[in-house]
């Protein structure tokens, strides 16, 4: 006997969550993580970098090292792959986001970034490397507003769902079933 039988089911299942559904995982998944690999697409390849991040709802910003190889990159091909993923035991506790968009960088002095600096919680990590708590860094912030996410959430098949669901930032756009198992 298995500890978790569902696991061994195969074909897994395909079914989606409604969007409403889809959207509070993420966004729940989202707010309680901080961590994830940023990856561009630079002049001699990919760059998967890991970075911290902070959101809002399925928005999130990172705060790059200027004039790095990833921004750069960023900046002449904007496409990014964001992916995050949670601590996991073992195959039950597997979860993880893929978000995929265009990269936008938010200017210093301007409201937008006022305003992303407040979400984005730079205070912590300040401390952290001995830096003043007087003003938020000024530097252009990216912000990933994505046109997808790949969500993934092995416990889901537990309950009859695939295990990776798909949102799409136009909610015409449907997600495309894919049968996974071995």
């Amino acid at each position: 006997m298995t500890a978790h039988p569902w696991l061994a089911e195969t074909p897994w299942p395909t079914q989606q969550l409604d969007r409403n559904a889809l959207e509070e995982r993420i966004e729940h998944f989202l707010a309680t993580h901080w961590m994830g690999v940023l990856s561009t697409i630079g002049k001699n390849g990919p760059i998967g970098t890991p970075v911290e991040y902070h959101g809002t709802g399925r928005v999130v910003y990172i705060l790059p090292q200027p004039n790095s190889p990833k921004v750069k990159a960023m900046q002449n091909d904007p496409r990014v792959c964001f992916a995050i993923y949670g601590e996991n035991c073992n195959w039950a506790s597997v979860q993880g986001a893929q978000m995929f968009g265009n990269a936008e960088f938010i200017e210093p002095g301007t409201a937008a970034h006022e305003q992303a600096m407040s979400i984005y919680k730079w205070q912590s990590s300040a401390i952290q490397l001995g830096k003043t708590l007087d003003k938020a860094p000024q530097v252009p912030l990216l912000k990933i507003d994505p046109e997808r996410i790949v969500y993934t959430q092995q416990w889901l098949r537990k309950d009859g769902y695939a295990p990776r669901q798909v949102w799409h930032k136009d909610p015409n756009k449907k997600a495309a079933t894919r049968s996974y198992g071995h």
